[in-house]
């Protein structure tokens, strides 16, 4: 198990699924782990803070600006420290799939046939979202002279996946990880991508060839306790591999391949 014992780490949109994962990877490794999300509650912090380190709930939506400052500067003053972001908000298609929201509305449906507000969804939370986190991490982490910024993406910024808006999103968040990298590299701070597999949520059934959640925060802990991180600033890494390169395993034990391998 990697150890993050006395380090602390914001994970953005942890209150469920792929956030809430990788926040129980890091608890497990037993860091102080802060979630934000607008519907996030002390109940999932707690079971969070099951699995080992502390986890602390922070209530925010990540297009206010001001409220997105104001959880950095209550973790400066809580803990005087951050040494990892997870990047991980969205403006997933689960809430646009909601059809009374959306009537009508098909994720894959070309883009001529989307509603125009898909663009906006799909960069306001995610890419902007990404940004605004990633300059106030950066202000504290350069200070203190280190730190991980991790942005969760996906194939889909490499090549075409379900629909336009959300390819053109996945490929901004990568390259805003690597040219962040540029301008954090003489602080000793690193900026990464990281595409996670097939997911299931954590309340589900693990299934054939797919990844926990967990896994995935199982992945960010190895890299945020590897002496040799600033070798891998700007590259777009990927969770089953790193689990190959430090030996860790998901909850069941399995090494999944990548998903571009199944």
């Amino acid at each position: 198990m990697h150890s993050l014992e006395g380090r602390v780490a914001l994970v953005t949109g942890g209150s469920r699924s792929v956030g809430k994962g990788i926040a129980l990877g890091l608890c497990e490794a037993g860091a102080t782990v802060y979630i934000t999300g607008r519907s996030v509650s002390d109940r999932v912090a707690a079971r969070v803070s099951a699995l080992g380190g502390r986890a602390v709930a922070v209530p925010c939506d990540h297009q206010d600006d001001d409220r997105v400052k104001s959880v950095f500067e209550h973790i400066a003053k809580c803990e005087g420290r951050l040494d990892v972001l997870v990047n991980n908000a969205w403006g997933g298609y689960q809430r646009l799939r909601n059809r009374k929201a959306n009537p009508g509305f098909q994720w894959k449906d070309p883009f001529w046939q989307q509603p125009l507000t898909l663009w906006d969804e799909m960069h306001t939370v995610g890419v902007r979202s990404n940004y605004i986190a990633s300059v106030f991490a950066a202000q504290a982490m350069q200070e203190q002279g280190h730190g991980l910024i991790v942005s969760i993406s996906f194939y889909a910024g490499r090549r075409y996946r379900d629909n336009v808006p959300y390819g053109v999103s996945k490929a901004a968040v990568d390259r805003l990880a690597q040219d962040m990298a540029v301008e954090l590299a003489p602080h000793n701070v690193a900026s990464v991508s990281l595409y996670p597999g097939h997911v299931i949520d954590v309340k589900k059934t693990r299934k054939p060839k797919r990844e926990s959640a967990q896994f995935v925060g199982r992945a960010i802990a190895a890299l945020a306790t590897d002496r040799g991180l600033m070798k891998k600033t700007g590259q777009i890494l990927v969770a089953a591999e790193l689990a190959r390169e430090y030996g860790f395993t998901d909850t069941d034990g399995t090494q999944p391949a990548p998903y571009d391998k199944l």
